[in-house]
């Protein structure tokens, strides 16, 4: 079965509770719950993580390279500014692997300042503002763009 590692950034194990009208309701463990199922159905391995230090992320993304895991990101915070991430995200790309980046919200439909990604321009391909349906657009992504 393949492999995905969906990875989550900083402030997202709030979720349910850090602006539920931006973020929703649902938590963290729901995804968790939610991406198993995705991914099984899709024939997908998933395992979800989340963080709030950039170095264990950076980290993951090495973790996926070296296993040929393809991954679903999604860098909150991080994507504005983490050159870090950015470059390891980088990785995962020119390792052949897919990286899709993904946003519960649209950072272009915010604050200006969340309306440039560091991590877009290496991405194979970025979801954004359908809350956990990024996370399921996402993994169907990579499911159909192993069989293509």
């Amino acid at each position: 079965m393949t492999q995905v590692l969906v990875l989550n950034g900083p402030n997202l194990g709030r979720l349910g509770v850090r602006e539920p009208e931006i973020y929703g309701h649902a938590s963290m463990a729901d995804l968790e719950r939610e991406a198993a199922v995705w991914g099984s159905d899709l024939g997908l391995e998933v395992d979800v993580r989340q963080t709030d230090d950039e170095s264990q992320l950076v980290g993951w993304l090495h973790e996926a390279v070296d296993a040929r895991a393809h991954v679903v990101l999604n860098p909150a915070a991080f994507t504005h500014y983490s050159y870090a991430l950015r470059d390891a995200a980088a990785q995962v790309t020119s390792s052949g692997l897919l990286l899709v980046e993904v946003h519960l919200s649209n950072p272009a439909a915010r604050e200006s300042f969340r309306h440039y990604s560091v991590v877009a321009g290496i991405a194979t391909g970025t979801v954004a503002g359908f809350g956990f349906d990024s996370y399921r657009l996402a993994l169907a992504a990579v499911a159909r763009k192993l069989v293509d």
